[in-house]
């Protein structure tokens, strides 16, 4: 079971930042206690509507928690919208990452998603389980809980066992999906409209394109593109050998470059491993473990970069660099946490990676350790998903199910994604190409979540897909 979520699933928090600093969320102070109560599901100002969400209109919607077991009841599906400054042109609705992310994870970028698709209106639901949605467990993930809508103390030993329960098991990816097919059917107009994905939000829009398109669906982006449903090599439990892969085609690069060589008298590969394999350089670094340290630095590429720097620094007992790329990372994450509905879910997180995305369930700790000991990089997540197939709910019959129609799809990869590595992106578009028009562009020097690492290169991208509909192949550099 997920007792802890530190970089974990398709795209945790907004970078290892959230990762290192998520304690730092939890009572978070809070301008909507609670879920606010609608008697119609009709777009109404919301009460929180200032600062960074200023005009923004919210709903409510009914969803039945499992069409196929009405006894269930319903989950109320809590969706954001936010106008587009002057006459609008149509909708983009925004899917987040996760499992387990809410809408707020998109909050503190809407200027780059307004300059991405000026004229629309912008919609963000929360998932089920997460945000201002039904949750797992109501009372525990209560932003008016001692840890708001984190879990906190005593919170977890009431909340972990609900996640044995039928209902848990309703909280499913395709019960998502058509929880998302029925908010766009719903909230949809006769305009454009284009759907966006991240990261495990990509998966889940595929999802909805195999079970229940939307009536109207013009065009699709999937930023940070996951693997095909049970890919045995790329899956969450394969994490570390991810992040690993990236890791050293960083130390590979400046091996590369005279410079960053002269700046550790060789090779970076050969300087890095001495620091691993001394224990007094090891404890210099903040958490003491260096593979995971190094390895949630690959999210940022300011910090990335200073991989080398950093190495040097430790080789000379010098801890303080390394103490600022840990505050800096923080940092970078900080405003992700600047909402109630914001903190991870971590019941979803452990429910969904389980179930759905974790190809070695029988995993043990031991397993764990004895792989990363070949590894230069880690992920605390395949440590984090042993034993959670004990609560995990079946497979249903979408789980691989690609959509029978593609409307046009533009991809979007970072080529030094630790997370969603290009490799499974480049299948996913081989296996979708026979559904419709689909194309791939690669951001050098990308890693994950590209709205938020590239801008530049995702807003210029987003605004000639929505302006065409047609997805071209290309690249874009980030350096």
């Amino acid at each position: 079971m997920l007792l802890a979520c530190v970089g974990a699933c398709m795209k945790i928090g907004i970078l290892a930042a959230v990762a290192l600093g998520l304690a730092a969320l939890a009572g978070v102070s809070t301008a909507l206690a609670a879920p606010f109560e609608h008697a119609e599901d009709g777009f109404e100002p919301c009460p929180d509507a200032d600062g960074a969400l200023a005009g923004s209109q919210c709903a409510r919607f009914l969803s039945p928690l499992d069409p196929s077991d009405l006894k269930l009841g319903h989950a109320e599906l809590f969706v954001r919208r936010f106008p587009a400054q002057g006459a609008s042109r149509g909708q983009v609705w925004l899917i987040a990452g996760g499992p387990g992310e809410s809408g707020a994870s998109f909050y503190p970028l809407l200027d780059t998603f307004r300059a991405a698709f000026p004229g629309y209106d912008l919609m963000i639901p929360d998932h089920r389980g997460t945000g201002f949605s039904t949750r797992l467990c109501p009372a525990e993930e209560s932003p008016d809980g001692p840890g708001g809508a984190a879990l906190q103390g005593a919170e977890w030993a009431t909340c972990l066992p609900a996640l044995a329960t039928p209902r848990a098991k309703a909280f499913t990816i395709s019960n998502a999906a058509r929880d998302l097919s029925a908010l766009m059917n719903r909230y949809g107009e006769k305009q454009p409209t284009f759907l966006y994905g991240v990261s495990y939000g990509t998966q889940l829009v595929l999802r909805v394109l195999a079970i229940a398109p939307p009536k109207r669906l013009d065009g699709v982006i999937l930023d940070s593109l996951v693997p095909p449903d049970g890919d045995a090599a790329l899956d969450l439990s394969h994490r570390s050998v991810v992040v690993d892969q990236v890791g050293r085609q960083v130390l590979a690069r400046c091996d590369a470059d005279a410079a960053c060589r002269a700046r550790l008298g060789g090779s970076a590969m050969e300087a890095y491993r001495t620091v691993l394999d001394d224990p007094a350089k090891a404890a210099l670094v903040p958490g003491g473990k260096p593979k995971l340290f190094f390895g949630a630095l690959l999210d940022a590429p300011p910090l990335r970069a200073r991989i080398p720097e950093l190495i040097a620094a430790l080789r000379a007992g010098d801890a303080e660099p390394l103490k600022q790329a840990r505050t800096d990372l923080e940092t970078l994450g900080a405003p992700f946490g600047d909402f109630p509905q914001a903190p991870l879910s971590i019941p979803l997180v452990s429910l969904i990676s389980a179930s759905e995305n974790n190809a070695r369930p029988a995993m043990t700790k031991a397993d764990v350790e004895a792989e990363a000991e070949g590894l230069l990089f880690v992920s605390s997540l395949p440590g984090q998903l042993v034993g959670g197939a004990a609560d995990a709910y079946p497979r249903d019959a979408f789980f691989g199910k690609r959509p029978g129609k593609l409307p046009p799809t533009q991809v979007l990869q970072g080529d030094l994604d630790p997370k969603t590595p290009l490799a499974g992106a480049e299948a996913q578009v081989t296996a979708l190409k026979a559904a419709g028009p689909i194309a791939l562009q690669a951001v050098q020097g990308g890693p994950h979540f590209l709205a938020f690492t590239a801008p530049g290169c995702f807003v210029a991208a987003a605004r000639a897909f929505v302006a065409t509909k047609r997805p071209v192949r290309g690249t874009c550099s980030l350096e």
